[in-house]
């Protein structure tokens, strides 16, 4: 076997056991997964895929493609706890092989895996590639599209990339509205062609150009055809709101005027200086290189880099902001970052530099592990809120395990090979956190171990209704609820729920948000089922409520 096999089968073997080790080990946690899968929970019990809900309302912040792939893991493999993360599993492992086989059709094998190296070993991909959450199906439509551009125009021309470029855009958009910036990639590719770069064409007079753009309307056309046929079909204002709200309100609205999440025009530059770490720590001595090819006209480096410039700028004009709008543009910077790598890396003060982190990350997980067991600092107090003691006490075994693995490693592996290191710190922090920590916290971030005690207070006869609900009780409900509206004032729904709950007083009982918790309830008669997700919760019989009106 060369060495080059050995080496894409190493890195293969850590994206499994980096991504993939705790899959199954514990249930969706807020904000937004719980929500996710609540919706596929439903298309699969009710058979109504085409317009998610979550309880009885109709939910439109989302198109439904995320949902769709959850809801069919669901109904192959039976066990939400698998298929809510398997869509993210796959997307993050998709990724890594678009950015690798890009990398060594572009370069040479061994560069492809260096960018997927630095893809897995940002702190921010792998966070959000264990979660549930959109993005991580985002981040590889773009991926896969820029994929498809690229080699079409810098190895074409090559039409049946082309389209697949332009199609994989479309899922993107029909999964999250911003998909569409992957043609972004358009930009810098027209521009270097007509500048006259060498080996980049778009070949735009070809009448095969324009399986592109039917290709993108083929793909958003498999959801937005069949949703707007069916919502006029229906005829209802539920469902004229929800096209109103899909299509208008949580996209173009959403963009020119955003309502919430604001941050200055220079949040993602902080962001990617933070949350990429520990592949940003290369930029003092990629920038200068980066300079060099492009004065070379190396089309290789100009595209992607373009791109992501273009990328930073689209998500920096709106007010509204968060974190992960970002991610996508990581995969392209480290493909563009990938050649470098091999001579950073035997730069002395890039090993410094490198090995600087390891130690301050190890040293900082070590210290605080070291406290919350011989202590009780403000951090352990925030983890204990809801939870039992040995929670704490196992988060910070892992937290001393983790930055002891990277203390030693550091020892073993020397000053000249830091990055070795580093891979045996993040892997051991990823892997304990998923067989560790996640498992941990499961029941208090799940909701999970509040629901179990509902359910045991209940009986297994009792009615449940919800007010004042979030996500993740509904779905770890252990028994059908009854739920009054989700985005409905509180206090609209304790009235609907008074109402229900006297129609069989004697076996119907209600759930209620503490602050949502009126004036009129008798607390005697109530029972406190304490913390969950920061709040507190109390569950009413008919005689606590008898008073309300």
């Amino acid at each position: 076997m060369t060495q080059t096999r050995r080496d894409t089968w190493l890195f293969w073997l850590f994206a499994l056991l980096i991504l993939g080790t705790g899959l199954g080990l514990r249930d969706p946690w807020p904000a937004d997964e719980p929500r996710f899968a609540l919706v596929a929970k439903q298309m699969v019990e009710s058979g109504d895929w085409l317009f998610p809900h979550r309880g009885s309302e109709l939910y439109s912040d989302k198109p439904p493609l995320f949902m769709w792939l959850q809801a069919a893991f669901l109904w192959l493999t039976g066990n939400l706890r698998i298929a809510f993360l398997l869509p993210s599993l796959l997307a993050a492992l998709g990724t890594l092989w678009c950015v690798t086989d890009l990398g060594a059709r572009l370069w040479t094998r061994r560069i492809g895996l260096y960018a997927g190296w630095a893809v897995l070993l940002t702190i921010q991909f792998t966070w959000q590639a264990k979660k549930a959450q959109i993005d991580p199906l985002v981040v590889f439509w773009i991926t896969l599209s820029c994929y498809g551009l690229l080699r079409h125009a810098l190895r074409g021309p090559d039409w049946r990339m082309w389209a697949l470029g332009w199609a994989a855009a479309g899922l993107g958009t029909i999964s999250k509205g911003v998909g569409v910036i992957a043609l972004l990639m358009l930009l810098p590719a027209a521009f270097a062609s007509l500048r006259g770069w060498p080996g980049v064409r778009l070949h735009a007079r070809d009448p095969k150009f324009w399986l592109g753009p039917l290709a993108f309307l083929a793909s958003c056309g498999v959801w937005v055809v069949p949703m707007l046929i069916a919502a006029l079909g229906k005829g209802g204002p539920e469902y004229r709101a929800y096209v109103d709200d899909i299509l208008l309100r949580q996209t173009l609205t959403r963009y020119a005027d955003s309502w919430h999440h604001g941050q200055p025009p220079w949040y993602f530059i902080e962001v990617a200086l933070t949350a990429w770490l520990p592949t940003m720590l290369a930029l003092p001595w990629a920038i200068p290189a980066w300079r060099r090819r492009l004065q070379r006209r190396d089309a290789r480096f100009l595209l992607p880099l373009g791109w992501v410039l273009l990328v930073f700028v689209f998500f920096s004009i709106p007010s509204g902001k968060r974190d992960m709008y970002i991610l996508p543009a990581l995969p392209m910077l480290c493909l563009a970052l990938a050649p470098l790598l091999p001579g950073i890396l035997r730069k002395r003060n890039a090993q410094r530099v490198l090995t600087g982190f390891v130690g301050v990350f190890s040293l900082a997980l070590l210290g605080a592990g070291l406290a919350m067991l011989g202590g009780e600092p403000g951090f352990e107090r925030r983890f204990m809120e809801g939870r039992d003691a040995a929670v704490a006490h196992g988060l910070a075994a892992m937290f001393v395990a983790t930055g002891a693995v990277g203390i030693g490693a550091l020892l073993w592996c020397g000053r000249r090979r830091a990055q070795a290191a580093l891979v045996a710190m993040l892997a051991t922090l990823w892997v304990l956190y998923s067989l560790v920590g996640a498992p941990l916290l499961n029941d208090g971030s799940s909701s999970r171990g509040l629901m179990r005690e509902v359910g045991t207070v209940l009986g297994p006869d009792a009615q449940l209704g919800l007010v004042g609900w979030r996500e993740q009780q509904l779905l770890m409900a252990d028994r059908p609820a009854k739920d009054f509206g989700f985005k409905r004032d509180p206090a609209l729904q304790f009235v609907d729920a008074l109402a229900w709950q006297r129609q069989a007083p004697s076996s119907r009982w209600l759930l209620v948000e503490g602050e949502g918790l009126p004036a009129c309830v008798d607390k005697a008669l109530s029972r406190d089922m304490g913390n969950a997700n920061r709040r507190r919760w109390w569950l009413l019989p008919a005689a606590a409520t008898r008073a309300c009106r």
